[in-house]
This record gives C-alpha cells, structure tokens and sequence, in this order.
C-alpha cells in the first residue's frame, strides 16, 4: 500500500474488481504482434490510465501512487504479472528512469544485455546462459542507473517466461511454473534453484542487439554511437513518449549509454543445438572488456 507523495511504481493500491467503463480515445495504444489492442494510454501531465482491456485498469499519479481497479474475473496472477512486467517498467520510464526491452546475466565482467523486439529471442538466450553459471538479472524489463560515467544493470523479480518449444528444450519437466495466464500459452517459471538469479545490480559491460537469426554462424559486430543510440530509443519503454521532458532525459541517458562503447548486433542460427557456440563466443567477447 502506499500514500506517499513520490511515486515507487512496486507499490500498488490494489482495488475491488470494476467493470471497464468506456473511455475516450486513447493517448496511445500498445499492439500485439497481431495487430490487437494490447494496452490503451489515457491521460497526461503526470496522470494517467493504463488499461488492459478485459483485464484490469492502472490507474497512475505521479503525485499520489499507482492504483489497480482489476476487471471482474481477472486473477491474482494476472494482476500481479501485468503490475510487475508491463507496469512498473512503463511508469519507472516516466520517473526518467531509463527501461528496456532486454534480458541480462551476470558475465565474469560484469552484465551482459540482450535486446530486442518480441520474438529475437531475449528469454531462451538469458535462460540458457542462467542454466550454465550466468544469474539471471531480468527476462526483460532492463532498468539502467548511472554510477559516475558508467551505467548498473540492475535486478528485477526473479523469472523467465518460455513457450512450450524452448521449454521443452531448456527445462526438466518437474521445473517449477508460476501459475498460467489467461491471454498468453507462454510458461512462467520461478525455480530459482535450476535458474540462478543476481540479487545485485551489476556493472553493464557489453549490449547486444538481437538479431533476425539469418546468420549462419556466430556474428558479434560492434555498433557505431550512432546506430546504437537509435537502437536504444527504439527499445525503451516508454508510457508517454508525448512528454517532450521525458523524452530529451531519454536521449540524453541513451547517448551517455551509447558512448560507453558497449553496444554490438548478436546474431546467430536460432537453433536450440547452436546455443552452446553463442554462450562460448559471448564469453569470449564479454571476457575482453577493459
């Protein structure tokens, strides 16, 4: 529960179900790779209605807190997910705090991200590096603070979120799944005794941007400070990219990250038996940093 004046989007007052009353038309609208409505943006100014239809309503005030009004019929578990996944990194971006869409793991050097739209593959790499000594920072939902002139990959809730066929080929049957979710046949799982996580944030040492798995070999290609920082916009969570405040502090954190140097295009064959080659040449990448 919450009250305070400075908003900590972890924090959740969590009301009696509400049937969704219709709104106006949104300020933006998030789509699934078929082309339906995901999420619907209302509001503004530092006020804002995050509605995922037939499923529950966030209500966001910068001054006040986060409010969740779920949808009649709509579980625990649903909540609880679309709070911690699509919530939280959504109003941290407003709180210019800058989100990605990206998994990372703990490197000997440091963290190691992985970056890319839905389906690259961010979680089945992440969960495979997991299996074989690298914790698991984030499945996705990156966030990023700067220490001096570098920047910390820091933690999120411990779990990675699979389809059948990578859990097939990653996972034991017994692993332990999280409850299921009504909109997505995705599996999520939360045994942290088969998929080590970092409780601590990590120095970011090396970026890769996914590519579309048409290489037919392991490829690692540094990117310009140029090509990155559009990379980087690209793929930030953003709840109201309206917000010309927000989006110059944006630019700003994205170029810092940028120069860093740190950024590269991974791709590779996106074969379950190739895996084993892309964790051997991130080693060896990742181990040369400075």
């Amino acid at each position: 529960m919450q009250s305070h004046a400075t908003l900590d989007p972890r924090q959740m007052r969590l009301h009696a179900a509400t049937v969704q009353a219709p709104l106006g038309a949104p300020r933006d609208t998030w789509l699934l790779p078929d082309g339906s409505t995901w999420c619907e943006i209302h509001g503004g100014d530092g006020h804002y209605r995050m509605r995922f239809p037939d499923m529950a309503d966030f209500v966001v005030d910068v001054a006040g807190g986060l409010d969740c009004y779920p949808a009649p019929g709509t579980d625990a578990h649903t909540v609880q997910h679309l709070h911690l996944n699509q919530v939280v990194p959504a109003v941290l971006s407003l709180l210019h705090r800058p989100v990605f869409h990206a998994g990372a793991v703990a490197m000997d050097s440091g963290a190691a991200a992985f970056v890319g739209v839905s389906g690259r593959g961010k979680s089945t790499l992440v969960t495979h590096l997991a299996l074989h000594g690298h914790a698991l920072l984030t499945d996705d939902g990156l966030e990023l603070t700067a220490e001096g002139d570098h920047f910390l990959a820091q933690p999120a809730h411990p779990s990675v979120r699979l389809w059948e066929d990578s859990r097939k080929a990653l996972l034991p049957d017994d692993a332990q799944r999280a409850p299921a979710l009504p909109y997505t046949v995705k599996e999520r799982f939360v045994d942290e005794q088969l998929i080590p996580c970092s409780r601590d944030p990590l120095l970011l040492r090396r970026a890769y941007f996914l590519g579309e798995g048409h290489a037919s070999d392991v490829r690692i290609e540094a990117m310009t400070p140029q090509e990155a920082h559009m990379a980087w916009v690209r793929h930030a969570f953003l709840l109201d990219p309206h917000d010309p405040a927000r989006m110059r502090s944006l630019f700003a954190q994205v170029a810092a990250i940028a120069e860093q140097g740190l950024t590269y295009r991974l791709d590779y064959p996106r074969r379950y038996d190739a895996l084993g080659d892309v964790r051997e040449a991130l080693r060896e990448h990742a181990g040369d940093s400075d």
